[in-house]
């Protein structure tokens, strides 16, 4: 075995420690780079070959299986990414000498464009939560008028901290993805939502314990977690009679964007709200604005009619 007395399990470990320690990469991301290269691990003992001794030509020959298999490109791409983030490692490591992974091409993929609801759906699933009476009501008010008025990532919102909160200012403080801090303004409905919901978030501690969390739970994380907040938008959109499918946290993110640049904001100023490193990213929802447009045309327009 080229590798000597290192296993690919014991050069895996070594990679995801150092994302881990240097890029302050989250659990899911390591449980993703984990899984892909597990998957890599695989088909190399297939062929009894090692990531240290294999070649470019049978990397090459994994990613054409990737893509015959069914996955979709964007899950082939990130797979790549991972290949390539991994062998530079080994790399700059000392433990190989060439990267076989330079050459590997990602899949061509088009750009997909967010759902997104409408601003009269986002009305009505606002109108339902807060119908909903007690402590359940009240946080679930608070957990939808947050969402919808700062665009925060569904971990950002269920996740933040009490201290990040400034009712008086109006303003959320928010650590997002790779570190990067911003600060989000909050509107007055969900301002004068979450102080409702503080007036009752006692009732989701354990009896006289202390929580930093906004939004705290009795589970494992201290707080209420993405897929709880998930069924529930899905039961209040099913109780509203909007298709669950349709709707989901990062639908309402995007709900939150498309629906500032309907109304006049700047790209520049929903990029920072939303966190976004590079402003191409945000670029998307002016798509999502002209295909709507396109399609006014093609659903009003007398003469596309003939």
């Amino acid at each position: 075995m080229a590798a000597g007395a290192a296993t690919m399990e014991t050069l895996f470990e070594r990679f995801l420690e150092m994302i881990s320690a240097e890029r302050g990469a989250s659990p899911r991301t390591l449980e993703a780079y984990g899984n892909d290269l597990a998957h890599l691990a695989e088909f190399l003992r297939r062929d009894k070959d090692h990531v240290v001794s294999c070649e470019g030509q049978q990397l090459r020959r994994y990613v054409a299986r990737l893509g015959g298999g069914g996955l979709a490109p964007a899950t082939v791409s990130r797979k790549i990414s991972t290949l390539r983030q991994f062998f530079k490692f080994l790399v700059v490591d000392g433990v190989c000498q060439d990267d076989p992974s330079h050459l590997l091409e990602a899949p061509r993929r088009g750009r997909s464009l967010p759902r997104v609801l409408a601003a009269s759906d986002v009305d009505v699933l606002l109108d339902k939560v807060r119908d909903m009476a007690g402590p359940e009501g009240a946080r679930a008010t608070a957990l939808l008028e947050l969402l919808y008025a700062s665009g925060l990532r569904v971990s950002e919102l269920v996740g933040l901290p009490i201290a990040n909160l400034d009712l008086d200012a109006g303003l959320v403080f928010v650590r997002g993805k790779g570190g990067r801090q911003r600060y989000v303004p909050v509107g007055s409905s969900a301002l004068a939502a979450l102080r409702a919901y503080l007036v009752e978030r006692a009732v989701f501690l354990r009896n006289g314990e202390e929580s930093p969390w906004l939004f705290p739970s009795r589970g494992r994380l201290g707080h209420l977690t993405r897929q709880r907040f998930a069924q529930l938008l899905s039961k209040l959109a099913a109780d509203a009679d909007i298709d669950p499918r349709r709707v989901s946290p990062h639908v309402l993110r995007h709900a939150f964007a498309s629906h500032l640049l309907a109304n006049g904001a700047d790209l520049r100023s929903v990029q920072q709200m939303l966190g976004h490193a590079d402003i191409s990213t945000t670029q998307i929802y002016t798509h999502v604005l002209e295909e709507r447009l396109r399609q006014t045309v093609v659903d009003h327009h007398p003469l596309s009619q003939t």
